[in-house]
């Protein structure tokens, strides 16, 4: 749920400056929503020249990465803008939509003020981190880093303008002097508590990541500023941490090249419904399957397992899928609830998947061979994704379908010849990273070009009116699903800061029961430090640590590997924390609630699936000669 949809828009003015403030933000939105739409184009344009360029010339554009990853932090950064001026931020509203209407006014006004708050005290740190880093000269353009970091200070400062004018917009007066005693009295609290700080140690861990988390995310705090005030707040209150560095370390979050699969994926997710080829796509497997209880669940399950590892991303892969497979799931009934819970269980289903990035960094860090890794991957997620496929089997055993047609063989041939097109785009975008002609990056605009192409000239379905509020979106669910992850990302290094991680690796090595022992508490660690943590810091972090001693406890790397990434995947996807979870959640455009009660029994069946899989080594290493 939105901020502005528990707000009637044919209701009165909020307050004396609702109409004026309502002005301003239209005005100012529509231009911020333009660059960022431009962003998103420039960054297809940079990315496919880059892949004609080296693969069809032979000419690399050495600069083409650099110029990239400058515009994705720009991306990032006005996507968030342009998320939070929507309410397009995910939010927890569990607790919000129980209550009266007038704590439910106040709750949603203290969502705004709280990120304010936030924004705020960050503007300092971050025009600071842009300075800082304009000292710095880029090797391939060769221009000062500054106009990358700048994108930090810019869009924290719009941020901020627009969260003031959302509460002059949706909120009275007396609403906006409540909440912003309330937010400053809370962090004036704290401030004064530094001394009572200063003696609790590692418990301070518990107060800022596990409470103060808590405690905002269940008030309607939007996610990434309950991970932002908690670290803000544990590193400026019991550590001597400039908070320049934590600026820093949500840029290394959002900026990662990897991570630009995603707003791209996103796209190509619109691009495939617009052109059409979403409907051939789904006339074919409707045609299929179905007939079958729960087929467009098995489809969806398969389709994650063909298309994941593909970018790199777990967000990207189900930015891919959902827009594809979910309206019609939709038209046969299926609840937005079981579909989201549904897609983030696939997100940790597919997690061993080769060319699965994670895969490659545990290679890095641990020595275990990629190519043994990749080779131990791909039974452990069927195993999975069978377990899941048992869950389908049961809630959709009484479906109801006496209203849907089964098609005879010559009408399913039919359908798949016009879906063929649409079909073969998955093929060709892992053949093209699997040759080498793209990276997993640059990928996804080979499928945006090819869409295009089926669109103009074999499905003869190409809106161009349609182009600027795909490219919009698109800027506003990247922004909001990357700022997580940047959020994420600086929590994570300030838990590493404070010799968690190393306190956690002497814990595991001295629990008892050798290899079973071990392989369970590292479940149970890895399940809560995927909560928190994306798989690739995670495993820089601890991977290092922990497998020489899975080594000695008799567990195979590649076993343990497996084991290791299935945990971090479910802790990832799991509510009320796992940022996956929210990141499906913001692609399905479906409130987090909604996925609460049907998401347990998904995660019931991933467990009994990483269970068989730690518990039977040969789904492993079976393959591996």
């Amino acid at each position: 749920m939105s901020l502005s949809s528990a707000h009637d828009p044919h209701a009165p003015p909020a307050n004396p400056f609702s109409a004026r403030a309502s002005r301003i933000d239209l005005r100012l939105g529509a231009v911020v929503e333009a660059i960022a739409a431009a962003i998103v184009l420039v960054e297809i344009v940079i990315l496919f020249a880059g892949v004609v360029s080296r693969y069809a010339l032979h000419a690399p554009l050495v600069w083409s990465d650099e110029l990239a990853s400058i515009f994705f932090l720009w991306l990032s950064m006005l996507g968030a803008v342009v998320a939070l001026r929507r309410g397009e931020h995910m939010r927890m509203t569990a607790l919000v939509s129980k209550v009266g209407p007038q704590t439910r006014g106040l709750l949603e006004a203290l969502a705004i003020t709280a990120a304010l708050a936030f924004l705020v005290l960050g503007m300092a740190p971050a025009y600071e981190y842009a300075d800082e880093e304009s000292f710095i000269v880029t090797p391939a353009l060769e221009i000062s880093n500054a106009w990358r970091a700048a994108a930090i200070p810019v869009g924290v400062g719009l941020m901020a303008l627009f969260a003031v004018l959302r509460l002059l917009r949706l909120c009275s007066l007396r609403q906006i002097a409540i909440t912003a005693a309330a937010t400053a009295a809370v962090i004036g609290a704290f401030w004064l508590g530094q001394p009572l700080f200063a003696t609790l140690g590692k418990l301070n861990l518990v107060v800022f990541f596990l409470i103060v988390v808590a405690a905002t995310v269940f008030a309607g705090v939007p996610i990434a500023f309950c991970f932002a005030l908690a670290t803000f707040g544990y590193l400026a209150l019991t550590t001597h941490t400039p908070m320049v560095v934590m600026v820093g370390r949500m840029d290394e979050g959002m900026s990662h090249l990897i991570m630009l699969a995603v707003p791209l994926f996103i796209f190509l997710g619109a691009l495939i419904e617009m052109t059409g080829m979403a409907k051939a796509m789904i006339q074919f497997l409707a045609s299929l399957l179905g007939h079958v209880r729960g087929g467009l669940s098995y489809v969806l399950i398969g389709a994650m397992y063909l298309v994941s590892g593909i970018s790199g991303s777990k967000i990207a892969d189900m930015a891919a899928i959902a827009p594809v497979l979910f309206p019609e799931m939709k038209k046969r009934g299926a609840k937005p609830g079981d579909l989201v819970a549904l897609l983030s269980a696939t997100g940790a289903q597919t997690e061993t998947i080769p060319p699965s990035i994670v895969l490659i960094t545990i290679g890095s860090v641990t020595g275990v061979s990629i190519a043994a890794l990749f080779t131990g991957g791909m039974l452990p997620a069927l195993v999975l994704g069978l377990c899941l496929c048992t869950v389908v089997w049961w809630r959709y055993r009484k479906e109801d379908l006496s209203g849907v047609t089964r098609y005879s063989k010559s009408q399913i041939g039919r359908f798949f010849v016009i879906a063929l097109p649409a079909i073969a785009l998955p093929f060709v975008i892992r053949a093209a990273v699997v040759e080498g002609v793209a990276t997993a990056t640059e990928v996804s605009t080979i499928g945006v070009v090819y869409s295009v192409l089926a669109g103009l000239l074999v499905y003869r379905q190409f809106d161009w009116r349609r182009l600027k509020p795909m490219l919009i979106e698109t800027a506003s669910l990247s922004g909001a699903i990357m700022f997580i992850v940047g959020c994420a990302t600086a929590m994570a290094w300030g838990l590493t800061q404070s010799g968690f991680s190393t306190d956690l690796a002497q814990w595991m090595a001295d629990i008892p029961g050798g290899a079973y022992g071990f392989l369970a508490i590292s479940i149970l660690a890895f399940v809560v430090l995927g909560c928190v943590l994306e798989g690739i810091p995670a495993i820089v972090l601890f991977g290092p640590l922990l497998f020489p001693i899975a080594v000695q406890a008799g567990v195979h790397p590649v076993h343990y590997a497996m084991v290791v990434i299935f945990a971090m995947g479910i802790g990832l996807f799991a509510p009320p924390i796992g940022v996956g979870y929210y990141g499906a959640c913001a692609i399905s455009k479906v409130d987090p609630t909604e996925g609460m009660k049907y998401i347990w029994g998904y995660m019931a069946a991933l467990l009994v699936g990483l269970v068989l899989v730690a518990a039977i080594p040969w789904i492993s290493i079976g393959f591996l000669k």
